[in-house]
Parts: structure tokens; C-alpha cells; sequence
């Protein structure tokens, strides 16, 4: 079987955070999102146990409380600030991505839907491994999802901030006490035509190769 590598390799380069071009005023098609959860239940989940569930919420006076969490928390986090390192933006760029941010947050109680991405079991209770096979079992499927999402025109962005509130957030859309909620995707069809790609550093310089720092 071939495959069109081009467009396979279009939509990996350009799904991203969509903040801005989230359009805030048109409603989700409830169809198209279960198709899309469709084709990311094939990713792979630790020992095929596929724990995995899906809060999918669309009711305004929930998405409004979670979102006042999040711009909250998004405020606390902004007046930390972000630490430098190699992959750092450069301060016009930085800019960019905190007024993106900052407009998310202030409309995050806004969008069509949010999506939650859960897995049974707690993260807090297990080691090392255990908790990288707990993310790993549900972060490739949510991955898989914005990526399906993207191919047919909506956008998503991943964000965690919410989870400073976790409790309270999970009393508001009942959520057990033994799932772990891995992150919060605000999801609408995206405003204008193309994304571009991002400005990354070339793999090469951010692999080594056998052993730590051997390029």
C-alpha cells in the first residue's frame, strides 16, 4: 500500500497548539469528534489494557467553572514565568506564544468543547516506570486525536493547567478518584486556511548517538 507522504507529513508538521484561531462560535460535530476518537483508539496503551476514557464536555455552565480554573491557574503560572534552555524562544517569539496563551485562557470557558483524556489508575501511587506506562498508555491516543482532528479542520491545543485545580475540576465533571486526567483539549473548527511550521532546532543538534552526548 502507498501512502501520500506529503500530506502525511503536512498534517504532522502543522498540528500545534491552536489558541487564537479557535473559532468560539460554531459547534462541533459531535460525529466527527467519535470518528476521530475512533482512529486514535488504534495507538498503542501498555499491555493492550487500553484504560482509556473520554470526557467530552459541551455543557456551557461546566465549561465555564473549569475555565475560570484554568485562568487562574494560567495567571499563577504566567507570574513565574518560563525558565531559558536550549530549545528557549527568542523574546519576540516569547511574546507571541504569551499573548496566544494569555487569549486562551481568557476564553477557554468559551470553546465548543473540551475533551479530557483519562486512564484508570492513579499516577501519584505508582514508581518511575509505572507512571511512564500510565501516561504512555493514553498521551499517544490523545496525540493520535488531535492529529485526526486536525486532517478535518479542527483545532485543539494541549493544556495541563487546570489539573492546579484538579480536585475541584473533577468534583465538577465527576470524575473518580482513581483516573488520572491527562490533559484538558479545547476543541473547534480552526479560523483561516494554513498552519505554518514551527521554528524548531534541527534534530542533529538534539541527538546522540549510543551514549549521553555523543553526536
Amino acid at each position: 500500500m502507498e501512502y501520500d507522504l506529503a500530506s502525511v507529513d503536512y498534517i504532522l508538521q502543522t498540528t500545534r497548539s491552536v489558541r487564537k484561531r479557535l473559532d468560539l462560535s460554531r459547534e462541533v460535530d459531535r460525529d466527527v469528534v467519535i470518528e476521530c476518537l475512533d482512529i486514535a483508539l488504534q495507538a498503542p496503551t501498555g499491555s493492550n489494557s487500553q484504560g482509556w476514557k473520554w470526557l467530552i464536555v459541551t455543557d456551557a455552565d461546566k465549561k465555564a467553572k473549569i475555565g475560570a480554573y484554568y485562568k487562574t491557574s494560567f495567571e499563577a503560572y504566567a507570574k513565574r514565568g518560563r525558565s531559558s534552555g536550549p530549545g528557549a524562544q527568542d523574546p519576540s517569539e516569547a511574546k507571541k506564544v504569551y499573548k496566544s496563551a494569555s487569549y486562551l485562557a481568557e476564553h477557554m470557558g468559551e470553546v465548543p468543547m473540551m475533551i479530557f483524556p483519562c486512564v484508570h489508575g492513579r499516577v501519584e501511587k505508582a514508581g518511575a516506570g509505572s507512571q511512564a506506562g500510565l501516561y504512555g498508555s493514553i498521551i499517544p491516543a490523545a496525540w493520535s486525536l488531535m492529529l485526526a482532528l486536525r486532517a478535518r479542520g479542527i483545532g485543539a491545543a494541549w493544556t495541563t493547567l487546570h489539573l492546579t485545580y484538579e480536585k475541584e475540576c473533577a468534583e465538577i465533571l465527576g470524575i473518580p478518584d482513581d483516573v488520572t486526567v491527562a490533559a484538558l483539549l479545547p476543541i473547534a473548527y480552526f479560523t483561516g486556511e494554513t498552519f505554518q511550521k514551527a521554528k524548531r532546532l534541527p534534530a542533529k543538534e538534539l541527538t546522540y548517538w549510543d551514549e549521553w552526548g555523543n553526536t
